[in-house]
């Protein structure tokens, strides 16, 4: 818990958590200064207008009666005892002549103003000295007259709102930083599990994930995302590693046969039709063995690089045909047949020879892996908006929790083993289709099984050239002038390419 406790205040999350404390205080000191200062200048105004309207009244009787009306009217306004206020008349030398105070108070000094002060005959039956404002001024006779009044209640109401001030401010301080250093602390907790978990993982393997605590908030969403990327890295590498002990088998043979014809050569004595024979053998087997990593460097090009500048429109039905009769020979030497079905014309934009080595390899795997004297057929067709390309055979088939796997790297059936092939032709093939953005699946069709290509909707150069004839036919039209413009001749020709 302390070592939480210090990584929390350690944490950034707390010291941005402290600024944001301290901006607050500041604008919530300001507020309740305001409201004070506001409620202050109200006390105090209301407190002065009120000497002031009553000292009003006594310049005026002054003015009318002299002096000893003036005293008069003093003396009257304190026998009624309506209000708690306090009046004193003085001659020009301080001396009193009537009021309720019997000094003239010692901090008013000056020929006029405003002063506090308290004074000890005022109110004696009170424990302490209440406290008193007053208003004072020199009359034209040279007396001095002063006007107050008991702000006592005031001063206690300020005092009151003086204390629920500096409460209210302490206490938003206080609840602002237990609430920060709460949510510092589940912040830098979640964050130690999660670098607990990375560490566990980096010291004994893929195998931990971060624990979720099923609040469904944003952490427990970024566990559930790091546990899926722990997961697809475990996949990738179990990937890796099978795909390791592929190539190791399947690079095994080849090179074994190798040393074994080179050790019998060795042991052998010269001759001319024996080392040529030796040789042609080695060649072949090195041929399969670089026609293996060929495939592997073509097959992590295609995936890792946007191979799009040879897109073309290219027309399915084209290439499937051209297909056809590249391996119809070899269809016939196992008694089989391939068939095209579908002679419609279905354009899509791609690249060309990629797209023929796709169908290519998905018809001769058809052959090699489908029964003898069997049948194959190529669909090209459209659905809706789709282009679709099939390649299916009558054989055996694949099993159901296998026809995933199929299109991994050097991934081959155990009844596969034997034939010629180094299973690779499946990827190349899903690498194509990721590129064009296609859909590839299996299909178990009970015999046989069949493999489907279905490409988006795409915009093509034809697609652009057709609505451009639009629009200006449509202007046209609108401006009374005749459509016929030939677009035909204005669209780009395709670059021929040959047969892979």
């Amino acid at each position: 818990m302390s070592v939480l406790l210090a990584k929390t205040i350690r944490s950034s999350t707390f010291r941005l958590a402290v600024l944001c404390i301290v901006i607050f205080g500041a604008v919530v000191v300001g507020l309740f200064g305001y409201v004070y200062r506001s409620t202050a200048s109200y006390v105090h105004g209301r407190a002065d207008r009120t000497i002031s309207t009553e000292r009003t009244i006594l310049e005026r009787t002054f003015a009318k009666t002299g002096r000893g009306g003036l005293e008069g009217a003093i003396t009257r306004r304190i026998a009624e005892k309506r209000f708690a206020r306090v009046y004193l008349l003085a001659d020009n030398s301080m001396v009193p002549l009537t009021g309720n105070i019997n000094v003239w108070p010692s901090t008013l000094k000056g020929i006029a103003g405003w002063g506090e002060f308290t004074a000890p005959e005022w109110k004696p039956e009170v424990g302490h000295r209440p406290l008193l404002r007053a208003s004072y001024e020199t009359l034209s006779d040279g007396s001095h007259l002063l006007v107050g009044e008991d702000i006592d209640d005031l001063s206690d109401f300020m005092r009151k709102i003086d204390t629920a001030v500096a409460l209210a401010i302490l206490l938003v301080f206080v609840l602002a930083g237990v609430a920060s250093l709460s949510v510092t602390r589940r912040t830098v907790g979640r964050i130690e599990a999660i670098n607990a978990t990375s560490r566990l993982i980096m010291q004994s393997g893929l195998d931990r994930r971060i624990p979720l605590r099923g609040t469904k908030d944003e952490w427990d969403e970024l566990a559930e995302n790091l546990n899926s990327m722990l997961d697809r890295i475990e996949t990738l590498m179990e990937e890796v590693r099978r795909f390791t002990d592929n190539i190791a088998h399947d690079l095994r043979t080849p090179l074994t046969r190798m040393r074994g014809r080179l050790e019998k050569a060795y042991a052998m004595r010269g001759d001319d039709r024996c080392d040529q024979a030796l040789i042609g053998n080695i060649i072949v087997d090195l041929d399969a063995v670089l026609g293996m990593f060929t495939s592997l460097m073509r097959i992590s090009q295609i995936e890792a690089s946007d191979q799009r500048v040879a897109f073309r429109r290219v027309d399915l039905s084209m290439i499937a045909r051209e297909v056809i009769e590249l391996f119809d020979a070899a269809a016939e030497d196992r008694g089989g047949h391939v068939e095209l079905l579908g002679n419609e014309n279905v354009a899509i934009t791609g690249d060309r020879d990629l797209l023929f080595d796709a169908v290519s390899n998905l018809v001769d795997n058809a052959i090699k892996h489908g029964r003898e004297r069997g049948h194959v057929t190529v669909m090209v067709t459209k659905m809706g908006d789709c282009a679709v390309i099939s390649v299916a055979d009558d054989g055996p088939g694949i099993p159901a929790d296998e026809c995933d796997r199929v299109f991994k790297r050097f991934y081959r059936l155990e009844r596969s083993r034997g034939s010629p092939g180094n299973g690779l032709g499946l990827s190349l093939v899903a690498a194509v289709a990721g590129l064009h953005g296609a859909r590839i699946e299996t299909i178990n069709k009970a015999p046989g099984v069949e493999f489907r290509l279905t490409f988006p909707k795409q915009t093509t150069v034809d697609d652009v050239v057709h609505l451009a004839w639009r629009q200006n036919e449509t202007n046209r039209v609108a401006d009374g002038v005749s459509a016929d413009v030939d677009f035909g001749t204005q669209a780009p020709r395709e670059r021929p390419i040959g047969r892979a």
